[in-house]
């Protein structure tokens, strides 16, 4: 499928690996140019150049944290009127909510809930005005089904999902959607830290206690970027302007729920 988005331009935040790599790898594949950013400027500059061997497309690239004003702006410098934005920012670390303070919890808004809304302030406008815009934020599945020792994430990322809840039905008479994906146990970087604390409190290895919880998902195994990254650049397509304040989660079954 031709998904209309040749000649776009593209701002994907975090996209050095993982699932934020996954959808820039996506949208270049659709002829999509993009900017990605991350804090690591080797690893960054390493996925630009097998994005761009891959698929021949634009690739900009942007060192910097996209939870800081700083990093915000140095991003909008780059890419200042993207018509596609993907949101995405490392989660916060797991743990009891007895030992995170008040900084802990503002390091986890910034992040996960303000740095989206101010990206999505700063390029909403623009893309009303053009007629096309498409913002996909990649959360999480604790926004469906809260993990106990991920209260940072649950928190900061359900704040944004109601945010964007009443925004997207604003947006979309004027050809902008705003969209969530909500990854469940993805074969990422991020896992496999989380999985430390799971692996020290069950006994047992990181890569054993990754292989069960792969074996106890309904699929059977653990998700991959690239799938993550074709239902990302699906939302942005031409074809999917009628799907706007959506969480398409995305966990291989693990879900047990009907709605």
């Amino acid at each position: 499928m031709d998904l209309g988005l040749s000649g776009r331009r593209a701002l994907v935040c975090a996209a050095s690996k993982g699932l934020g790599k996954g959808c820039a790898l996506a949208l270049a594949r659709e002829g999509v140019a993009v900017t990605i950013t991350a804090r690591t400027a080797e690893t960054l500059e390493r996925t630009a150049d097998e994005i761009r061997a891959a698929t021949g497309a634009t690739v900009t690239t942007v060192a910097g944290d996209i939870a800081t004003e700083a990093g915000r702006a140095a991003a909008l410098a780059a890419c200042p009127e993207p018509d596609i934005l993907v949101n995405n920012a490392g989660g916060p670390p797991p743990g009891d909510f007895r030992e995170w303070d008040r900084d802990a919890w503002i390091r986890a808004l910034d992040a996960n809930m303000l740095a989206p809304i101010a990206l999505i302030k700063a390029t909403v406008d623009a893309m009303i005005g053009r007629g096309f815009g498409r913002i996909v934020n990649i959360t999480s599945g604790a926004v469906k089904a809260p993990i106990e020792h991920l209260g940072l994430s649950n928190g900061a990322r359900s704040g944004l999902t109601g945010f964007v809840a009443g925004l997207a039905r604003t947006t979309v008479r004027h050809g902008v959607t705003i969209n969530n994906l909500l990854p469940g146990p993805f074969d990422t970087d991020r896992i496999r830290s989380n999985a430390a604390a799971g692996a020290a409190k069950a006994g047992t290895t990181v890569e054993a206690f990754l292989e069960a919880r792969a074996r106890d998902n309904p699929a059977g195994r653990f998700g991959h970027p690239d799938e993550f990254g074709a239902a990302c650049a699906f939302l942005c397509s031409q074809q999917a302007g009628f799907i706007t304040g959506q969480n398409l989660l995305m966990d291989g079954g693990a879900y047990p729920g009907t709605f």
